[in-house]
């Protein structure tokens, strides 16, 4: 392991004096450097890798935010050759960095599969992409092709799992693998390794295997030079709603979420942030200088997520934009399990109905009823995240929700979504 001069941050997606720099093999080892991974399983150079992992603190990057070192230890356990799975699926709507990295970065997403694999003793990798993201494939097997060519030992695949919200799921993208069937399964444990039939699978979204590869070329020192202490490392984050440029911004875990949105632009005073994405939390104006990490984010009753903020303008209405998001939310669900299927189709009405002023004096408080009821109870986290959204924006636009329960809708919910979905969803009475 080596000491690194990259800069403390865009060390995921560098960019040059004249743009992006160039996603193939031959600018991607001009930047980065080369990386000697063993073409044999090598014990000493396996135990130094976890060791140095460990040691930078690395966690999961897709949302679930576990130590990357300590579920290596539990694959290595298990005593079957693994299979390690690249999560690109980027099922959240509000994301867009899985894009930009297999765009921009797709060697270092390789690089750190590969390693992984080499520590694991995996001989393949399986990169799933949603099967509407054609271009995102094209330019991973691109870069497998590349990586063929000079010699590389370790076969990459290119799968393309169907692109719903759910899919990303680590267990739900699992079973589609084993089975077709991309629903999730019932984990108990979930310190037990999914399996691919008989061999256990690793599971890590794209930014995780891309920071495994930038540690292992530039150590745990230089890793927690970004961060804070107890969060540390760089992010990636997608921006957007009231910014003059809307993207994915590279950022040290710990920065205030104001700060991450200033970088891009604000337009306007904003009502509320939507961060962690469409499972996330909003949060208030008066919480935007909340540490963009997991303890604080926890704190203001939030969640990091895979990386989002959506900042709401003020004259847009939270209450309109919350039910959006929830009735794509139940439309995305697996459908088998009761809190889904019942719970989220009645939430949505609810909140549809209040969006336009025509809800009973009672539906604030069922809305938040039903969101707790749900929580805990699904195969999956699917309807806890949406419980967790609804229950802070009748937290953030508690007056809102008074006035629109109250038969008195604010104007904003006729201003444009300023969220993004695959397909927009209409609320009820809205115009089409």
């Amino acid at each position: 392991m080596t000491t690194s001069t990259l800069p403390r941050v865009e060390r995921l997606l560098h960019s040059g004096p004249g743009g992006p720099t160039d996603p193939g093999l031959a600018g991607h080892v001009a930047l980065h450097g080369s990386l000697a991974v063993p073409a044999r399983h090598d014990p000493a150079w396996s135990e130094a890798l976890l060791a140095e992992v460990a040691a930078a603190g690395l966690t999961g990057r897709g949302g679930g935010g576990f130590p990357a070192a300590a579920k290596w230890e539990a694959l290595r356990r298990g005593g079957r050759r693994p299979v390690v799975v690249v999560n690109a699926m980027e099922g959240e709507p509000a994301s867009a960095k899985d894009r930009a990295l297999l765009a921009w970065s797709p060697h270092l997403v390789l690089d750190g599969a590969e390693l992984v694999a080499a520590l694991s003793g995996a001989r393949s990798v399986v990169v799933c992409v949603a099967d509407d993201r054609d271009a995102s494939a094209r330019a991973v097997r691109m870069a497998a092709a590349e990586r063929s060519a000079a010699g590389t030992v370790r076969e990459v695949t290119v799968q393309q799992p169907p692109a719903r919200y759910v899919t990303g799921e680590e267990s739900a993208l699992v079973n589609w693998l084993s089975s077709g069937d991309a629903r999730p399964v019932l984990r108990v444990d979930k310190s037990v390794p999914l399996r691919l039939g008989r061999r256990p699978v690793l599971v890590h979204n794209a930014e995780t295997f891309a920071q495994v590869a930038l540690i292992a070329r530039h150590g745990a020192t230089w890793f927690r030079g970004a961060g804070t202490g107890d969060a540390p490392g760089s992010t990636l984050v997608t921006v957007s709603g009231a910014v003059c440029t809307p993207g994915v911004v590279e950022v040290g875990l710990g920065t205030p979420v104001d700060e991450v949105v200033r970088r891009c632009g604000p337009t306007g005073p904003v009502s509320g942030y939507l961060v962690g994405g469409y499972g996330g939390a909003w949060l208030a104006p008066e919480q935007a200088s909340t540490p963009l990490a997991p303890a604080p984010l926890a704190r203001a009753g939030a969640t990091l997520g895979v990386g989002i903020i959506v900042a709401l303008p003020a004259d847009s209405c939270g209450i309109a934009e919350t039910a959006r998001i929830t009735r794509w939310m139940a439309g995305e669900s697996a459908g088998q399990c009761g809190p889904c299927v019942y719970g989220l189709p009645a939430i949505a009405d609810d909140l549809e109905l209040l969006a336009g002023g025509r809800a009973d004096p009672g539906a604030v408080g069922r809305i938040d009823e039903r969101a707790r009821s749900i929580v805990a109870r699904g195969a999956c986290r699917h309807p806890d995240g949406v419980a967790r959204m609804v229950r802070s924006a009748l937290a953030v636009f508690a007056s809102d929700a008074a006035a629109h329960a109250a038969g008195r809708p604010c104007a904003g919910r006729h201003a444009p979504s300023v969220l993004a979905f695959p397909t927009s969803p209409a609320l009820v009475g809205e115009a089409s």
